[in-house]
């Protein structure tokens, strides 16, 4: 037997004697689970037997409330227990197929014996609790298996840097409790690992990649230090598994201080909610909250307007013939997008507080209590010192005060008899109840006349004045639309604000657009944000205290307004931001943008890291090889060296015969074992086109749509905008020629669409191909004719 062998042979006895050990804390888990739920279902049973019910004795009531509270104790406290036992079931079930992935053998400094450390995705010790069997991947010393290879090494710990020497470094594949593959390395992670991960067809979620974390990655899920932690990273460089495991990370780390639902994900849409929704669950963690930025505005603003969404931004962007008006329109969405459209709200809001609010009249029964103008004048006579939203409450406090008052005085009036009078029955025992409550009145009934009328008077004043009440403490005295709105009614209001910035070239065409919008009762993409921000500016921001972590993914497409709103509402969490800015596909990414410089802008330097992510694992070599050249700076871009077949050029004589070889080629992908195939197409408005005609010879097509919540296997039809941070098996480009793809704007929508590719692209085009697609990346591909004979260009 070679050493190799016996080496084999010792980790599988390892193994052996560890899937036994699981073995046995699954058959106690067991029995524990099923007792403790025998016993929660008879105390659920027996509960009022177990209660003494007496609420006429005070005494006797008050154990009778013991008694309850006892029970439903110690019912809560063995549902706990059965929650637990079951979590760890799950988890020692995938240690039972898979104990661990890598193992490291570490001296540390100063001492005489190695310790043998084995990496799982969860803990496990030995029968006498004294020993470790498996460490967590997010141990800290853990964090050896990522960083270094064989030599020195050093790591961080709670109490302080811990250095040594990492004198073995091995990485095992293990399934149904065999080993599969092991081997030794001296690099991060081997490429035999990550070839037997990468080379798998993809699923319908993403995975987990505790296995196969990368160095730099392990720098994005251990920090902890940073206020901002920006990610940039190519194209299927592990931003978002990164991020998720950062989330796994920080649970475990802060277990105790650090819940699930204190952090919050931001997704590019709901969709891509589905897709990832299973990475922390696998890991024994419970899903962080999910949302999209359009799912918050549509929460605080749909009610008020129809509310445009960025897909539907995007799509008249992508379609709209060019022309004067989709200039405006563009010109517009970038201004209102900008850092400088952000500081020109701020000094108008400056000036808000001198001058220029507009307030309601505040009126009951056609009487003006206290008019606008009144109102204005209490408002600006306060103190400059206290801020808008203080100065706000204030006011409202005032009006409050008027409002009581004139209550008061109501009480005495006619109208209020004859309300009086027409109380029916049931209106009648609602005032009497509310009377008795209120005001102390503990007769079974009215007796005397004057003291009923008077009792009943002030209930009707109250209860017709609520209304007006509320509407005080909403702050709705002030016309917080025409905030915004003013900014634009007269184009040369907003020069005043501008600063060094210029306005864009068409201002008064753009003020326009806006205002006709807004008096139609719509609310344009961009202009969502500025107006959510500058309202809450006024009354004061509705802000969560309680988050401590917020992920942003995709967030090259997130505007200057949107990351300084964001600031707000959530002031006391820390942010990862993860982009690419050669995906920036929004029609506010101006050309030249300088990245994630605005949300930088908001953070000190020293409480900002940004950490670059060069190389791509998602799709094969050539795949890179060839999306790489597409876009300016591609060959910075290192692809993980991972082969596959060439991408193919498929050019059809005319449309027809376009989705007859969209159709074969889908044929042959699902013979070869894809499981996701994405026809990706540019708009939503050809996605329904493809998906019509294809569908009838493809049944089990699917239609990805904005509104689309699910990420399945199988064959897909999707717009570019919505496929991306989710890729595919096998993209096939729907069309790729120069009518769809033939302007320098769309270079990174068509970068984007793709690198969605896993194993196989094949771009298709009824006419001549993008100009997009230079002659070198050509000469890259597999080149088939109209008649489907296959050749090489090289």
């Amino acid at each position: 037997m070679s050493e190799a062998d016996r080496e084999w042979a010792v980790e599988q006895r390892r193994v052996d004697e560890v899937t036994a050990e699981i073995d046995r804390r699954l058959k106690h888990l067991e029995l524990q689970t099923s007792d403790v739920r025998s016993e929660m279902v008879e105390i659920r049973t027996n509960f009022w037997e177990d209660v003494t019910v007496n609420f006429e004795d005070a005494a006797e009531a008050a154990e009778t409330f013991a008694s309850m509270k006892q029970q439903a104790e110690l019912l809560s406290e063995r549902e706990r227990t059965h929650g637990q036992a079951a979590k760890q079931l799950i988890t020692l079930g995938k240690l039972r197929h898979s104990p661990y992935f890598g193992r490291i053998d570490f001296l540390e400094a100063g001492e005489r014996e190695t310790e043998c450390v084995y990496l799982g995705i969860a803990s496990l010790r030995d029968r006498t609790d004294e020993h470790y069997l498996i460490y967590d991947w997010r141990a800290p010393v853990s964090s050896l298996y990522y960083d270094y290879p064989p030599g020195p090494a050093k790591y961080e710990t709670p109490v302080g840097e811990i250095e040594g020497e990492l004198q073995l470094k091995r990485q095992f594949v293990i399934r149904g409790g065999r080993i599969v593959s092991l081997f030794d390395t001296g690099v991060t992670i081997g490429d035999e690992l990550l070839q037997e991960v990468l080379g798998r067809q993809s699923d319908a979620q993403m995975r987990s990649i505790v296995a196969t974390i990368q160095r730099e990655q392990n720098r994005i899920i251990r920090n902890e230090r940073s206020r901002l932690l920006l990610v940039q990273g190519a194209a299927g460089s592990g931003k978002t598994s990164a991020a998720l495991q950062r989330v796994a990370y920080l649970l475990y780390r802060y277990r105790g201080t650090l819940r699930a639902d204190q952090i919050v994900l931001f997704s590019p849409n709901p969709m891509f909610g589905s897709y990832v929704s299973t990475v922390l669950p696998e890991l024994g963690e419970e899903n962080m909250q999910q949302t999209t930025f359009q799912d918050y505005l549509a929460f605080r603003l749909g009610r008020s307007f129809r509310l445009e969404n960025p897909y539907d931004q995007l799509e008249a962007a992508l379609t709209a013939p060019q022309s004067e008006e989709t200039e405006i329109r563009l010109e517009a969405i970038r201004f209102k997008s900008s850092a400088a459209f952000v500081a020109l709200i701020d000094r108008y809001l400056a000036y808000l507080g001198g001058e220029g609010l507009r307030f309601r009249d505040l009126k009951f029964r056609d009487e003006t209590i206290k008019d606008g103008a009144a109102i204005a004048e209490h408002f600006y006579s306060i103190d400059r010192s206290v801020s808008l939203p203080g100065r706000m409450k204030l006011t409202a406090e005032w009006l409050l005060r008027q409002l009581k008052e004139r209550e008061r005085t109501a009480v005495s009036e006619p109208w209020v008899d004859e309300e009086v009078g027409l109380l029916d029955k049931e209106a009648y025992l609602k005032a009497y109840q509310t009377v008795r409550r209120n005001n102390g009145f503990h007769e079974e009934s009215f007796d005397d006349y004057d003291r009923e009328r008077e009792l009943l008077a002030r209930y009707v004043a109250k209860e017709r004045m609520k209304p007006l009440r509320a509407r005080v403490k909403r702050l709705a005295f002030v016309d917080l639309k025409e905030v915004y709105r003013k900014l634009f009614a007269d184009p040369s209001f907003a020069r005043a604000f501008a600063g060094e910035e210029a306005l864009p070239a068409r201002w008064e065409a753009i003020c326009k657009r806006t205002l006709d919008r807004l008096e139609r009762g719509e609310m344009a993409y961009e202009d969502a944000t500025p107006f959510l921000y500058a309202i809450e500016r006024v009354r004061g921001f509705r802000t969560n205290t309680s988050v401590r972590h917020i992920l942003i993914d995709e967030a090259q497409d997130y505007t200057a307004f949107q990351f300084a709103f964001l600031k707000r509402l959530f002031p006391h969490a820390k942010v990862t931001a993860l982009g690419d800015l050669n995906q920036s596909i929004h029609a506010h990414r101006a050309e030249g943008d300088g990245g994630f410089g605005a949300l930088a802008a908001l953070y000190p330097p020293e409480e900002t890291e940004t950490i670059m992510l060069n190389r791509s694992y998602r799709s094969t070599r050539q795949i890179v090889e060839f999306t790489s050249l597409l876009i300016e700076g591609g060959s910075r871009i290192e692809p993980f060296n991972r082969s596959g077949e060439k991408p193919a050029l498929t050019r059809a004589a005319d449309t027809p015969e376009l989705h007859r070889l969209i159709e074969e080629r889908i044929r042959r992908l699902l013979s070869g074992g894809s499981r996701t195939i994405a026809v990706i197409c540019k708009t939503a408005r050809e996605s329904r086109s493809a998906y019509e005609t294809l569908r009838v010879s493809i049944p089990a097509l699917r239609l990805i749509e904005a509104e689309t919540n699910t990420f399945e296997p199988g064959v897909v039809v999707i717009p570019s905008y919505l496929a991306k941070g989710v890729e595919f098996d096998a993209v096939l480009v729907y069309d790729a020629s120069d009518r769809s793809y033939g302007l320098e704007s769309e270079r990174r929508l068509f970068y984007t669409v793709c690198t969605r590719a896993m194993h196989s692209l094949c771009l298709f085009a009824a006419g001549s191909w993008s100009p997009l697609i230079p002659e070198e990346a050509k000469r890259l591909c597999e080149t088939v004719t109209e008649a489907g004979a296959a050749k090489s260009d090289r």
